[in-house]
């Protein structure tokens, strides 16, 4: 297969979204996870009429009628039913919260009336409305009512929600099971000196990190550029996992054997080589397990392959660019990943290809997204991507390989 182009791999790669089941959690651990069913309000919000301020509860009847002056028949708390009055001349105190009978159309903020005596008076000229500091009952929601459709994330403010509808266990999406392996004799853990040949094994963490939003914990493996070793690992891995997310050794040497090995345990190959820079090495393919049936939610008949190119920059772009945009879309997540900005300053790039330059965001006075290019040494430097903060994604089909300043693209954040 030839060298596909960047919209033709995302063709390729959403045509492989899954499915992975559904799960009942407790609430206190559904935060950043996938609601899979539609919240549903189990009666009115709020559930009765309800003071916004403290103060006290009148008629606004009364006022029309000139009378400011209101004898305090007793002190309304949260939580507890309903004081009433039989005259518009009588009133309560009421707090914050508390829930306000019928008979009772406004709330007077204290610094609005001066109580003394058992009896409550109006400030002079103080404006009084019908409904001024109630939260009517079913205002917000009706019982039966729609609160939150499925296919979002479980963000707090949600989490909150479905607290106050009495929620304990949540449906979620199930999450794939995800290993990252990383590969390459020059890498060495974290906790060893490396020698002056020798680079920290950093691809597994970072790809971790990125799946820590989705709260997804994946296993992390390191391979040595040995057949044997990768030939058992990759076979173990394919009847393991629903995802394997491997960096490193899918390029054109003498030790890259992950593509030789997939292909001889039968994962086909759906693509290899992106006209795009960084991560032209980019290789995806699929894996059908003869053994388990269809039916299996928890572990769909089809596995994915995202093989990555090594150089730290092109794991970063391709798992932001390719990885996370199929995972959300398989979570049944539709925005998009990407928006738009405003070149602020001419680049150059000449080769071909697809270029995702590392760009600093900011919004201008007007509003406008505006991307400020960064200067790097290549997909090996992964030190300018703290100072970055997306990809900007400039097209591959200029001659003359220039972007000007004003120009709109469209940017991946990360």
């Amino acid at each position: 297969m030839e060298m596909v182009t960047v919209s033709e791999a995302e063709k390729i790669i959403s045509a492989h979204l899954m499915s992975y089941g559904e799960e009942v959690i407790c609430l206190e651990d559904a935060v950043g996870r996938v609601l899979a069913e539609d919240l549903v309000a189990d009666r009115d919000l709020p559930p009765f009429n309800r003071a916004t301020v403290d103060g006290i509860a009148i008629q606004t009847a009364s006022v029309k009628n000139n009378n400011s002056l209101y004898a305090v028949c007793g002190i309304q708390a949260a939580g507890v039913a309903p004081l009433k009055v039989f005259s518009e001349n009588h009133c309560i105190e009421i707090m914050t919260g508390a829930a306000v009978d019928p008979i009772f159309d406004a709330v007077i903020r204290y610094e609005d009336c001066v109580i003394e005596d058992g009896s409550a008076r109006l400030l002079p000229d103080l404006e009084v409305k019908p409904g001024m500091n109630i939260h009517y009952r079913g205002k917000d929601k009706q019982q039966g009512e729609i609160l939150a459709e499925k296919n979002r994330v479980l963000t707090p403010a949600l989490i909150g929600l479905a607290a106050s509808t009495g929620q304990a266990r949540l449906r979620v999406k199930k999450l794939p099971r995800i290993v990252v392996i990383s590969t390459g004799d020059e890498m060495v853990p974290l906790t060893e000196v490396p020698t002056a040949y020798q680079l920290r094994r950093s691809n597994g963490i970072v790809v971790k990190s990125c799946l820590a939003k989705y709260k997804i914990h994946p296993q992390l493996m390191h391979l040595n550029d040995e057949l044997e070793q990768v030939r058992t690992a990759l076979t173990e891995c394919l009847q393991q996992y629903d995802v394997l997310i491997i960096t490193g050794g899918v390029s054109m040497g003498k030790f890259d054997f992950i593509p030789q090995v997939l292909s001889e345990l039968g994962v086909q190959k759906q693509f290899h080589k992106v006209r795009q820079r960084p991560g032209k090495p980019f290789w995806f393919g699929s894996f059908k397990d003869a053994r388990q049936q269809a039916s299996e939610l928890r572990h769909p008949v089809s596995k994915l392959i995202f093989a990555l190119p090594g150089n730290p920059v092109s794991v970063f772009m391709c798992l932001n660019r390719y990885f996370l945009p199929w995972l959300q879309a398989s979570l049944g997540l539709s925005e998009p990943g990407y928006e738009y900005a405003v070149l602020n300053s001419d680049i150059l790039f000449k080769p071909a290809l697809q270029y995702f330059a590392q760009v600093k965001l900011k919004v201008n006075n007007t509003g406008v997204v505006e991307a400020t290019p960064l200067t790097t040494n290549g997909s090996g430097d992964f030190s300018n991507l703290m100072y970055a903060d997306a990809f900007m994604e400039l097209p591959g089909d200029r001659a003359d390989g220039r972007f000007k300043k004003g120009e709109c693209f469209k940017v991946w954040r990360f």
